[in-house]
């Protein structure tokens, strides 16, 4: 199911579009004197009434609903299906009309609505895109529907009607309003850079484009449908269509993607792809170069063709939204005419396996097959630079073989070339071996060197109070991946790099509760490194899980002092409350949803002086970041916000007082957003950790494949040493929070609250 909204500076063009259709069937009016029986023309005065009491633009609502190829609702359901979708937009009490359209292949209804309200106000339209998301999202799994596609760029271009079929002569609104919606879908994926382009790409939505200059030079234009099957309608002028469509407007639009300083870079990154394209092969079919460039390159592509079948050009779909022709790529290279190009159909697509680029190609498969296989290996004991040397082909080959590149490379060699294939992987494996371990140990030695200096700057700023926790020494050199020994500093996993440092007190500790993963060092090392910079105000590239090294590391960052603490707590809250935002996508239907999700997790919205800011139960200083401003207008539209804030208290209580106020029930938490079902069930079954998260996620997790993980976890036999071995592994949780060596009594069965949640929704247990 997609929806999509347009919003309308008039309506009874929209009107006598939706109500004019041939063939559709209105479903029903909302809030008006009668649901099944209003006359339309009293419905456009009152939309006409209600939408002139604002100045907005954006006054009216145009939505369209739409369903996957095959599937079919009922006009009751249907209809149902919209008044549920309104009224999670916030549209429930406005005047709407629900109309039911059958002129695509796929069924779909369109809503008319107003967003100005009786009392003049109009209704918040911020976050829509997010909201008509998280609607669309909780409908599919109420009516059972096909999900919709996770991104804009995999949303086609919707077909609400086709011009060959539907148009009147005198249907000028519909043919209007098509060439709205295809032209805006087509300027918002483009960057256009002038009309001839734009001619070109709407062709195959059968709209031509016509172009005059009057005596001062000013550029007009106007669109019209011509479908090449006895059926055109008459030219519109562009600002009748919309306004920002008209000749000026839009040239204003071409002259500013012309001018981009991006544009020179992307042509010249362009002319190397295809350089690099052209020097793997021997030779290149015409009918094979889409494929060539899309799989090797990313490149989509379209073949422009002559008198004779003589290749003109080539059209280049970039992935900056640029349409280039591959004439203006390079004026050293005429790459529709390139020698590597062949035009005769019987000729075949071959790689040059002599070449040099395909000995690049080769040793590119050895390098990434290493760095795929050192992702998977066991790093307790050795670098990238040692495990490289100790690694055959044969260890490699699964990686290789599971690469995009090496079936490629294998369909365009020349039958039995396999074997070329393989001997080259084999005369090119030394060599790439020795060139990796040699670039990968001068890194390994700049990192050292790099994290020795950190160390003896955070040291030297007292970042850390080494006064009542004398092992704080052993957990910063932990935290940055690093033993010490002997005066040296090493990494922790090999000694083929160290650097003299002497460092006081940094034995280990006779009790050791921390545990940090390759992944969280590099966080920890970019948090220090923002500590230990004098901007205090530095822009950080860290992630959410910088939010939970006080997790990881509690002996280390308690230690930590109050002014760089706070510093710590307000990045990493920016940096979580990124990530969160996108996990609530699919949920957050209303502003109110926005501050009910965070809520669940232990977040609440304060005011203060006039703005609102994000804070959370697990900070160790009272600390908060001010939201965005454009979330902050969309939090205010709630009503009675001031009583919503308070009302926070009871939910933000309910998880202290159920005992889940602890990081480590937050983290389980992050575990299921990111879809990690199998660690998340570890934690669950043996650790006893229950997530904060609402009701609607947890539901939704549970039946994707959460609930069945846990279930697997909880009939393993599983013997007290290996639980203990576990217990001491990443998923060691209550270990890591309050530091209590108690035996843990054995998780004995499959307990029915890990999927019965709903039984707990009365104490808090997910809300």
């Amino acid at each position: 199911m997609i929806a999509r909204i347009l919003y309308r500076e008039s309506v009874h063009g929209v009107l006598n579009y939706v109500f004019g259709k041939e063939g559709g069937t209105v479903l029903g009016f909302k809030n008006t004197y009668s649901e099944f029986g209003t006359d339309t023309k009293l419905f456009a005065n009152v939309l006409h009434y209600l939408g002139q009491r604002h100045e907005s633009p954006q006054r009216y609502s145009h939505i369209t609903i739409n369903l996957p190829h095959g599937e079919h609702l009922e006009n009751g359901t249907f209809y149902r299906l919209a008044q549920d979708y309104m009224e999670g937009m916030g549209y429930g009490g406005q005047p709407y009309v629900v109309v039911r359209h059958n002129d695509t292949l796929h069924e779909h209804i369109h809503i008319v609505s107003t967003t100005i309200k009786e009392n003049g106000s109009r209704i918040n339209l911020s976050h829509d895109y997010r909201r008509n998301v998280a609607t669309q999202k909780h409908l599919e799994r109420s009516y059972g529907l096909s999900p919709s596609p996770e991104t804009k760029s995999h949303r086609a271009l919707p077909r609400y009607r086709m011009p060959e079929l539907q148009f009147a002569a005198d249907d000028s609104n519909g043919t209007k309003f098509y060439m709205q919606d295809v032209l805006n879908g087509m300027l918002q994926r483009h960057k256009v850079r002038n009309f001839d382009q734009l001619a070109f790409l709407l062709e195959p939505y059968h709209i031509a484009l016509r172009t005059m200059k009057n005596e001062n030079g000013r550029v007009g234009v106007a669109y019209g449908i011509d479908n090449q099957k006895k059926y055109r309608t008459q030219f519109i002028n562009g600002s009748t269509v919309h306004p920002k469509l008209s000749g000026p407007k839009l040239t204003t639009v071409f002259e500013k993607n012309s001018r981009s300083k991006l544009l020179p870079m992307h042509k010249k990154r362009l002319e190397k792809q295809l350089l690099t394209t052209f020097n793997l092969f021997k030779c290149i079919g015409h009918e094979d170069l889409p494929d060539v460039l899309k799989t090797y390159q990313n490149i989509d592509c379209e073949l422009l063709y002559g008198k004779n079948n003589h290749l003109k050009d080539i059209i280049l779909y970039d992935k900056s939204g640029y349409v280039f022709n591959a004439s203006e790529i390079s004026a050293r290279i005429d790459f529709a005419q390139h020698p590597r190009l062949i035009a005769d159909e019987s000729g075949n697509t071959l790689i040059d396996t002599e070449g040099k680029q395909f000995v690049l190609e080769i040793k590119k498969l050895i390098r990434d097959a290493f760095y795929k296989s050192y992702l998977g290996a066991d790093k307790k004991n050795m670098l990238l630079s040692e495990f490289v040397m100790v690694k055959n082909l044969g260890d490699l080959m699964p990686h290789v073989a599971r690469s995009e590149r090496f079936p490629f490379i294998g369909h365009y060699c020349e039958r039995n070339n396999d074997k070329k294939v393989l001997k080259a992987l084999q005369n090119e494996f030394g060599g790439t071996r020795q060139e990796l371990n040699e670039t990968e140990t001068k890194k390994e030695a700049k990192t050292l060197g790099g994290r020795a200096e950190l160390l003896k700057k955070i040291r030297e700023d007292k970042v850390f109070d080494t006064t009542e926790n004398g092992d704080v020494p052993f957990y910063l050199v932990q935290g940055l991946g690093l033993k010490y020994n002997g005066g040296e500093l090493s990494y922790r996993n090999s000694n083929a790099h160290s650097i003299r440092m002497p460092i006081e007190n940094s034995g280990p500790p006779k009790t050791d509760t921390s545990y940090i993963s390759t992944g969280c060092i590099d966080q920890n090392v970019k948090v220090l490194e923002m500590l230990a910079d004098d901007e205090k105000n530095q822009d950080i590239d860290l992630n959410a899980t910088s939010f939970f090294l006080p997790l990881l590391l509690p002996d280390l960052y308690g230690a930590m002092g109050d002014l760089y603490r706070k510093r710590f707590e307000i990045a990493s809250l920016r940096a979580y409350l990124k990530t969160a935002e996108r996990f609530h996508i699919d949920y957050e239907k209303s502003p109110l949803d926005y501050i009910k999700l965070f809520n669940a997790k232990g977040f609440y919205i304060e005011q203060k002086e006039g703005k609102l800011h994000l804070a959370s139960i697990y900070s160790k200083h009272p600390v908060g970041i001010q939201l965005a401003p454009k979330t902050q207008a969309y939090l205010r539209s709630v009503d009675n916000l001031d009583k919503v804030l308070v009302q926070q208290k009871k939910s933000i209580q309910s998880i202290k007082e159920s005992g889940h106020r602890g990081l480590g029930n937050l983290w389980l938490s992050y575990l299921i957003e990111r879809g990690l079902y199998g660690k998340a069930a570890y934690v669950m079954v043996h650790q006893g950790l229950r997530p904060n998260l609402a009701v609607e996620p947890m539901e939704h997790h549970l039946g994707n494949g959460l609930r069945q993980k846990i279930l697997e976890v909880s009939e393993q036999k599983m013997s007290n040493r290996q639980a203990a071995i576990l217990r001491k592994g990443v998923y060691a949780f209550s270990a890591l929070l309050d530091g209590n060596n108690k035996e843990e009594e054995m998780f004995n069965g499959f307990k029915d609250e890990l999927t019965d949640y709903g039984k707990f929704k009365g104490r808090n247990m997910f809300i």
